[in-house]
């Protein structure tokens, strides 16, 4: 009993050990086909990637949604770079870019970005893009640099009140996902989540985001995300600064939600939209038509004309005459 005991458990301590290598080699067999595109750049005590193409000014800054890598942007970024510079990136954590010790919140990821564009070389002025959850980051932005904003896009941006605006059960759902998250996180590392095929097929993302750094850090986003609303609540107005947002199609079917909830999160939603259309005097708002949350995906073309009326529109600006007294 005791020779099947020790047995049994080398074969058990074993399987974690098989899965560590089995992901390690995955990672490297990732990265070897998929490379990193772009540069790291020093931010301080780490270092984050960061992807610029095209050329012009301003430049055309995108910012992911929580957890998002760069990748989130790779059918917009491609046409904005035939007429302008647009850089993608990722935040501290996720993708291609080193963990940070700082609290996963909008306050830090702004000032890790200021820093990124920086050091790598992006002059302003900039034009703002950002996706759900990387609405608050590019508010928080313009409210603390806005000497160096021109411009902003918001793509289905999140609202600091949604979760005080949303049905009740629908937050509950926050923790459904939390939990899916946290089993990610305790996973990855023994290569579980690929075995299961979470990571899906596509060679480009799993390099990127099929990794435990990501996943801790899409966690310790989502912890944090109450704390990120309240900051972009305390960022106020954008003045006269051109703003488009672009929302969701209300009518596009919801799989995810149960079917009592669909309705009354949806009107939740398109609300919340007109009332940030409301932070700038000179703004649109656009709905895109059957498109989910990630209209970069489901209709890249929305999101690039938007994105080259504001570029035109703070081109305009700088080109304007000064009135002489």
């Amino acid at each position: 009993m005791r020779r099947l005991s020790f047995v049994l458990g080398l074969m058990l301590s074993g399987i974690p050990i098989a899965g560590l290598y089995y992901q390690g080699i995955a990672e490297r067999r990732d990265l070897r086909l998929h490379p990193i595109p772009g540069e790291l750049v020093d931010v301080g005590l780490y270092q984050l990637h960061i992807y610029c193409t095209g050329s012009g000014s301003p430049a055309v800054i995108l910012e992911s949604g929580l957890g998002d890598s760069y990748l989130s942007w790779r059918k917009v970024q491609p046409p904005i770079a035939q007429f302008t510079r647009v850089c993608s990136y990722d935040r501290a954590g996720l993708g291609f870019s080193y963990y940070s010790r700082h609290p996963s919140t909008s306050k830090y990821f702004v000032e890790d970005l200021h820093m990124l564009l920086h050091n790598a070389g992006v002059a302003s002025p900039y034009v703002l893009v950002g996706h759900s959850m990387g609405g608050f980051d590019v508010r928080l932005y313009a409210s603390l640099y806005r000497s160096e904003v021109t411009g902003m896009v918001l793509v289905d941006s999140s609202h600091p009140e949604q979760k005080n605006r949303f049905p009740p059960a629908l937050n509950d759902m926050d923790a459904t996902w939390l939990r899916e998250q946290e089993f990610m996180e305790f996973t990855m590392p023994f290569g579980i989540p690929r075995l299961l095929g979470f990571c899906g097929n596509d060679g480009e993302v799993r390099a990127a985001e099929c990794n435990f750094h990501s996943v801790r850090e899409s966690v310790a986003e989502l912890q944090a995300v109450s704390e990120s609303a309240a900051q972009a609540a305390k960022a106020g107005t954008l003045g006269d600064m051109p703003l488009a947002v672009l929302s969701e199609d209300p009518d596009k079917p919801q799989p995810a939600l149960p079917e009592d909830l669909v309705k009354p999160a949806s009107d939740a939603w398109q609300q919340m939209q007109d009332d940030l259309a409301r932070l700038s005097t000179h703004s649109t708002h656009v709905i895109a038509k059957n498109s989910g949350h990630f209209i970069q995906f489901d209709r890249p073309d929305i999101v690039i004309e938007a994105v080259r009326k504001i570029v035109d529109q703070a081109r305009h600006a700088d080109s304007a005459p000064e009135l002489k007294h």
